[in-house]
């Protein structure tokens, strides 16, 4: 049953279809050409075979052989071929009685004459037939003749043409039946190609109709249970992308709790008299104490970009002066950390950029502290501004040890990669060289479009 259902069985009987209704074609030709002799209508008195048959039947017929017998027989002939001429040669070669003949006769026929006109008329036109008179050849032959324009064609001649054209038929009907059939097969293949194409809001493909249980019905009910795994996939995936969300934003809240309150004891502590050593403890912890809020705040950041819920409102402002303002605000850090400072802004030609303050502040805040943390050994920094033919571009530098060498202070990876988004999320670029000689970060804005990066 399975075998009878497919798309091979379906064709196959297309095949065997076609060579079943040939033979019978060829049965059906064979049966009229070897029975056509039997039948005798008024249409196959046009037929010279007929003819030639039924002339000498009725001539061998003939008695009482006179004038008068051979002129009744051709007129009873004439009335059924008004065309036709004929004449009678007796058994001692004179010319005796003619009809409608359109030539000049020999009035005497000899062995000669008779040959030639045999020669003369064999397979030419008009069509002749000769027969002998009565049973006793003795006495002449009488000779009918037709233009052949009168006669239909012969029987093979007409049956040929026929299954000439049944059998072109029947090619191109085994050729629109093939076609039909594998035009089917295409469209359903199209319509499952398109259905891989077009994808729903979750960017999946949509599941088709399977509509017959064959090979590409089978591949369809495939491709739909392939999709519904997807969906499934997706939809666990999406559960736990939001219980992951949820646990991180929990865990941020559970941990700043505690964080903020042993802020406050170290605030309290820090007023009692301590030894130096007590005093560099409560700073050491300060310090991890704002590290670890640092990194639960890019957490969340991190958390929200991925979930594209991070709020972004973007505004015209004047970029060199804000990035002026945010290093301002940061200079006294890197004083105090003993830091070379080398700040070199120019106006663009066009300072005006569509931008997110917010989101540009958290990149540069970003950048800036990991300078702070994790180029301390090179105590540089510079922020400058870059202009080519291509783009307009901060330039962000440090002289630390690289970002393969690494440093004592870690969850630089997460920052970077909040930069990397919010850069991108603001239709900006940028690029990083870091060696053991420093690093160096662009931010560009291109001028004609965005194109890729270098490095």
């Amino acid at each position: 049953m399975k075998f009878l259902r497919s798309l091979l069985a379906k064709y196959m009987l297309i095949v065997v279809t076609a060579i079943f209704l040939t033979q019978i074609v060829f049965v059906i030709y064979a049966l009229i050409m070897f029975g056509a002799d039997s039948i005798i209508s008024p249409e196959d008195s046009l037929n010279p075979n007929v003819i030639e048959e039924k002339w000498n039947d009725e001539a061998s017929k003939i008695q009482n052989v006179s004038e008068e017998t051979i002129q009744k027989h051709f007129k009873k002939w004439m009335q059924q071929y008004p065309a036709a001429s004929m004449f009678w040669v007796d058994g001692n070669g004179n010319l005796r009685t003619q009809f409608d003949v359109k030539e000049e006769l020999p009035l005497k026929w000899t062995a000669t004459s008779t040959a030639h006109f045999i020669k003369e008329r064999y397979g030419g036109d008009p069509f002749t037939v000769i027969a002998f008179v009565g049973k006793d050849k003795s006495q002449g032959f009488i000779v009918f003749e037709i233009p052949r324009n009168q006669l239909k064609p012969p029987d093979g001649q007409k049956y040929g043409s026929v299954l000439l054209s049944l059998t072109i038929g029947m090619i191109l009907l085994f050729i629109l039946a093939s076609f039909l059939f594998f035009k089917g097969i295409r469209k359903r293949l199209l319509n499952l190609q398109k259905a891989m194409e077009v994808r729903d809001v979750n960017g999946l493909p949509i599941q088709v109709d399977v509509k017959k249980n064959d090979e590409i019905g089978q591949l369809e009910q495939t491709f739909n249970q392939m999709v519904f795994e997807l969906r499934e996939s997706k939809q666990r995936e999406q559960e736990e992308e939001q219980l992951r969300r949820e646990l991180i934003a929990n865990l941020s809240h559970d941990l700043r709790t505690p964080l903020t309150k042993i802020r406050a004891q170290t605030y309290f502590i820090a007023k009692e008299e301590l030894s130096q050593e007590g005093n560099q403890a409560i700073k050491s912890m300060e310090d991890s104490i704002d590290h670890i809020d640092r990194l639960i705040e890019n957490l969340m950041s991190y958390t929200l970009l991925m979930a594209s819920k991070y709020k972004f409102e973007p505004k015209e402002i004047d970029v060199v002066r804000f990035v002026k303002e945010s290093i301002a605000s940061w200079y006294s850090l890197f004083e105090k950390e003993g830091f070379e400072i080398d700040v070199e802004l120019h106006p663009f030609e066009k300072n005006k950029w569509m931008i997110d303050p917010l989101w540009m502040g958290r990149i540069l805040d970003n950048l800036f502290q990991n300078v702070l943390r994790h180029a301390k050994s090179g105590r540089y920094i510079g922020v400058k501004t870059e202009s080519t033919k291509e783009y307009d571009a901060f330039v962000i530098s440090d002289r630390g040890k690289g970002m393969k060498n690494g440093s004592n202070e870690k969850g630089a990876g997460i920052g970077l990669s909040i930069v990397d988004m919010m850069v991108k999320g603001m239709e900006l670029d940028w690029d990083m060289k870091s060696s053991e000689q420093g690093t160096i970060i662009k931010i560009k804005r291109y001028k004609v479009g965005r194109s890729e990066k270098t490095f």
